[in-house]
């Protein structure tokens, strides 16, 4: 519900509006019960004008700031509707998300109500009762619009800035570094590039033949696995729980998404394995989109996303092609130093409940460079930026982790040799990939790894 609610527009800004008519409704009472006894001083520093110039002060707040809202409202549309068709429509999450713009049409829809909360109680004697002017009131109305004049000023440098694509890149980077460091152990096995150290995880059970099926309840993005309620259900059902679906894929009702068995090997006592899987579909969430809460591959997707496009005919910009590759090699190089295994959830006793499937640095390798290399192949720069994405992850990874690097070098020098390049390109891409393999043995032109 936090991630839900922090990628929407309307929340800042409902609560801002509730604010505005509390302060509205509140303030103005606090002006009939000071009147004139307030200090001469704080009097000079208030608005001093009569009824009707609040009342043309406060129109003029309100009618302007309508128009500043569909101003900033329009702009904001005008920029999702620019990154979906021309980068990704999965970055519409990185707007969306954006506190400057919800703090900026909170504070806009803000002073706006407030304004016109306010108009209400100004009297003149024309209304054939007692004058009444709310000084302090009016007073907060003009420091909320100027606030608001410095806030659309501030909007517009900084919609300018976020509509650049390497500050979007840098958004989504920035994102998946969190996730990735939010959900990933760093591997405990690694010394100094040596594997052996340490000893390995253990392998994570696997299901019998009589094992349960598990079923989807409910079709959509798998975007969240409450952990807790899922050891929970395996612990008082006394099983064993896999889900080998990895958050962020598509999940339709009816099929199957894991298994469970039970842990002693005794079959289910009558109405467990009901509850158990009633259990493990209320704590697998799913969604109408994919996030980022989870997902560990979603940065990648987004980044893979924005190569394809600019590769497009219709757009053909492959240095913005180039730069998202670069963003995911630095993904993939931090990936590489995480554990990437499938999760294993235990009990008190530190035996084995659930097992929960993830990515591993194959199928992460395959969503960064498989649809760039696609089409990109008769692009010399991307075909460059592709062996240096492999090279760079070679050096950062570990011999366990190099098949699939090498299957990877091995596509893309199948896809170099099939393209009509010019013989000095083919021959520099040819020497790269050479560079490549030396990296997969630890060695860099200038050096070795220690």
């Amino acid at each position: 519900m936090r991630d839900t609610l922090r990628v929407q527009l309307w929340p800042l800004p409902t609560l801002g509006v509730l604010l505005a008519v509390v302060a509205g409704v509140g303030l103005p009472r606090l002006d009939e019960r000071i009147g004139r006894n307030m200090p001469s001083w704080l009097q000079d520093y208030l608005f001093g004008g009569s009824a009707d110039a609040a009342r043309s002060v406060l129109t003029a707040i309100a009618g302007s700031l309508v128009t500043v809202t569909a101003l900033t409202f329009s702009l904001t549309v005008l920029t999702l509707q620019l990154a979906s068709s021309q980068f990704s429509p999965r970055l519409l999450r990185t707007f969306t998300a954006d506190r400057y713009v919800q703090t900026t049409l909170a504070l806009f829809l803000t002073t706006f109500t407030y304004a016109l909360t306010v108009l209400r109680t100004v009297r003149t004697d024309e209304d054939r009762q007692t004058e009444f002017v709310p000084h302090v009131s009016v007073t907060v109305a003009f420091v909320l619009t100027l606030a608001s004049v410095l806030g659309l000023v501030l909007f517009l440098s900084h919609l300018a800035r976020e509509i650049r694509i390497e500050t979007m890149m840098n958004s989504v980077h920035s994102a998946a570094d969190r996730t990735l460091h939010r959900i990933l152990a760093e591997k405990q096995d690694r010394a100094d590039g040596d594997p052996a150290a340490g000893s390995p995880p253990a392998a994570p059970p696997e299901p019998p033949a009589n094992a349960l099926t598990l079923t989807v309840g409910s079709s959509g993005f798998l975007t969240f696995v409450d952990e807790e309620a899922l050891l929970k259900a395996a612990v008082e059902a006394d099983a064993l729980v896999l889900i080998d679906r990895c958050p962020g894929s598509s999940l339709i009702a009816g099929t199957p998404m894991g298994a469970v068995w039970p842990r002693t090997g005794e079959p289910f006592s009558p109405g467990t394995p009901t509850r158990l899987a009633e259990g493990v579909r209320d704590a697998v969430r799913t969604g109408g989109e994919r996030t980022d809460l989870q997902d560990i591959a979603f940065g990648l997707r987004q980044l893979t996303d924005i190569a394809a496009k600019a590769l497009s005919p219709g757009i053909n910009d492959p240095t913005t092609a180039i730069h998202a590759l670069s963003h995911s090699s630095a993904l993939l190089c931090e990936l590489a130093h995480r554990d990437l295994g499938p999760r294993l959830l235990r009990d008190d006793h530190q035996q084995v409940r659930v097992v929960l499937r993830r990515p591993d640095l194959q199928d992460l390798l395959d969503l960064a460079v498989e649809q760039p290399l696609r089409y990109g192949a008769a692009e010399p720069a991307v075909l460059t930026r592709i062996t240096m994405l492999l090279r760079e992850l070679a050096w950062s990874s570990t011999p366990d982790q190099h098949p699939p690097i090498t299957a990877a070098l091995t596509r893309l020098r199948s896809t170099i040799d099939a393209q009509d390049l010019h013989a000095t390109e083919h021959f520099r891409l040819t020497k790269l990939t050479e560079r490549v393999d030396e990296a997969l043995a630890g060695r860099w032109p200038h050096g070795r790894r220690h």
